[in-house]
């Protein structure tokens, strides 16, 4: 069951989350879900939106470019942070997250991109605008700690790759039960 909510009422479960881990679950060649610590929940252009904020060289990426549709999936209470784990260490393309951590994938109300009942607080997303960073406009600091440029885009955490930022105008929002 979908229990509707409104986002804003939850702002500050979500943005809480965001720095431990939630995720951002995305169709195209497959179902895939990868762990962000980085996003925000607002309002632009008159709009609720989520924005993510995803590396370049990720599969996430590619999947977003095909299908602008993604659910962002949050945890309420105690959950398997197994989950979160492996989510953001291993790559869409070489494994099916979604097997083998065996979730439980839930149709989404407006969006073709499912939910996942085991982190049950539901974003369905439309992404409206998409903006690749521009490293040369990061503060150096924040360029060495988070884009270093000896460290390749295949490793799982900072590397060389910038991130686009995808707008997501959020459409739908409940708690699975």
């Amino acid at each position: 069951m979908k229990r509707k909510i409104d986002v804003f009422e939850y702002a500050k479960d979500i943005t809480t989350a965001i720095s431990k881990g939630i995720l951002i679950t995305t169709k195209a060649n497959k179902i895939n879900a990868m762990t962000i610590g980085w996003g925000s929940l607002g309002i632009e252009w008159g709009l609720p939106i989520f924005t993510a904020y995803v590396r370049t060289g990720r599969f996430t990426a590619e999947q977003l470019q095909k299908n602008p549709e993604f659910t962002i999936n949050i945890p309420v209470g105690d959950f398997n942070k197994k989950i979160l784990g492996v989510c953001g260490s291993k790559s869409g393309r070489d494994i099916d997250k979604i097997k083998e951590l065996n979730l439980t994938l839930v149709e989404g109300s407006q969006v073709s991109v499912p939910a996942i009942k085991e982190l049950p607080l539901t974003l369905e997303c439309k992404v409206i605008y998409r903006q690749t960073q521009v490293l040369s406009e990061i503060p150096a600091d924040i360029q060495n700690s988070c884009y270093p440029q000896d460290v390749p885009s295949t490793f799982p955490m900072a590397n060389k790759d910038v991130h686009i930022v995808f707008y997501g105008q959020i459409v739908d929002a409940y708690i699975l039960e």
